[in-house]
């Protein structure tokens, strides 16, 4: 059974830090890209990072790039989203999807999905 858990999410204050996890079960995560993507109340769905499956090439939003870092570890099969510098505008729930049809910050593109974490900003 194909399986994407998240951890990690939380609350923390503005200009702090947290790692997501994204757990795979059921498949070898470096077949596939992975991406985490985020929605706040009221809003679409948005792309934050990817890391593609075959160079490990990575994408980040303009919103969160030179905070944000995506890696993997392919003996854990789990993709991290290092969050620094966070801001009340990264509250959201963050969902991290794999896809083995291509790469990018569209959510269309994605096979799977984990259930989210959530992520609260706030002083």
């Amino acid at each position: 059974q194909v399986q994407l858990v998240e951890s990690g999410g939380g609350l923390v204050k503005p200009g702090g830090s947290l790692r997501l996890s994204c757990a795979a079960s059921g498949f070898i995560l470096d077949y596939y890209a992975i991406g985490w993507f985020r929605q706040a109340p009221g809003k679409e769905r948005e792309g934050v990072s990817c890391i593609n499956g075959s160079d490990d090439s990575t994408n980040y939003a303009d919103s969160v790039k030179g905070r944000f870092t995506i890696s993997r570890d392919n003996a854990k099969n789990t993709v991290y989203l290092q969050m620094n510098s966070l801001k009340p505008e990264d509250t959201a729930v963050y969902y991290c999807a794999a896809t083995r049809a291509g790469w990018g910050l569209d959510s269309a593109q994605y096979e799977y999905w984990g259930q989210g974490t959530q992520v609260t900003v706030s002083s």
